[in-house]
């Protein structure tokens, strides 16, 4: 009878695992390698001048010149990567770096670079992240190996911009999340400040932010398993992908952002990171925002909060 209890414990152990493995493997291939339009580019232009139309004007008068440039780069590890950039009216070194979202690409991120190429005068470098529009890669990193990507892409603005270059990083969702990584690296003195508009705590905070929705009780098992496949793939754990960590050693200055209605990204994500993240800092919740929506509810304040922050450290 024992043995029979014995067996039967281990058969529902083995099969619990193996469940376990199959759904981790599957939410490992899924979440980092999503079926989306981010290589559609024609899509991808039409649904943001379709969201933010006051953005037309400007990207009409930028094509028209052909101002809008693409460039390459190959990461250390051989990846091809493609960014957009575009001069400012007048020459400055003054330059944001815009990074885009979760399935998203550099498009995306072009009504923002409105606001710095046009009001503030700033050029704008904007790259297309790993999987992402016109750059190479076989997966999604989530921002922490995008973050040496971006710190290659500074090197790049310096190289365009010259020895007055003077860089802000603004990233939205994983974009957020991404430039927030970088801030815990030791950055050059090029680079001022930060702003970050709705990234999480961590990678694994976002993952279970999900999959509580559908199971809570088995999330955390589901979570360690994939976290352990995703390092042993990807060299990487969804622990250890952390903004939180990396903001908290940060001694530059950083804007948060995040909607006040924000469930993709919880709203609550946004406190510790702001109290993690040492002075000078500043937040604002955008009020009935969703997520990554702040800019599209509230532009006017959005762009006055923008403006106000990088013109205090970017001079």
């Amino acid at each position: 009878m024992r043995k029979i209890v014995g067996y039967t414990v281990l058969g529902l152990f083995a099969a619990t695992l193996g469940v376990t493995v199959f759904i981790a493997d599957k939410m490992v291939d899924s979440t980092l390698r999503p079926e989306c339009k981010t290589r559609d580019l024609e899509w991808n232009w039409n649904f943001m001048l379709e969201n933010f139309p006051q953005a037309k004007p400007w990207v009409d008068s930028l094509r028209r010149v052909k101002a809008i440039r693409d460039t390459v780069i190959v990461s250390p590890d051989g990846v091809k990567m493609h960014a957009y950039y575009v001069n400012a009216a007048r020459p400055t070194g003054k330059t944001a770096v815009l990074v885009h979202g979760y399935t998203a690409n550099a498009i995306r991120m072009m009504m923002l670079g409105q606001i710095y190429n046009e009001k503030l005068g700033y050029n704008i470098l904007l790259p297309d992240l790993r999987y992402h529009g016109q750059s190479e890669g076989e997966f999604v990193q989530m921002g922490w190996f995008d973050r040496k990507d971006v710190m290659q892409w500074m090197e790049v603005a310096r190289y365009l911009y010259g020895e007055d270059t003077q860089i802000v990083a603004h990233g939205v969702s994983m974009g957020a999340a991404t430039v927030m990584m970088v801030s815990g690296e030791v950055l050059p003195a090029y680079v001022k400040c930060f702003v970050e508009d709705c990234g999480y705590t961590s990678v694994w905070d976002e993952f279970y932010a999900r999959l509580k929705r559908q199971t809570k009780v088995f999330a955390p098992l589901i979570l360690e398993t994939a976290s352990i496949l995703c390092k042993l793939e990807h060299g990487w754990g969804f622990r250890e992908a952390s903004s939180l960590k990396q903001v908290a050693r940060c001694k530059l200055p950083m804007l948060f952002i995040h909607g006040e209605k924000d469930d993709f990204v919880p709203t609550a994500m946004v406190y510790p990171l702001y109290e993690a993240k040492p002075e000078p800092k500043e937040i604002w919740i955008a009020p009935k925002a969703t997520h990554a929506r702040a800019y599209y509810f509230q532009p006017a304040v959005y762009t006055e909060k923008v403006c106000r922050f990088v013109n205090e450290y970017v001079r």
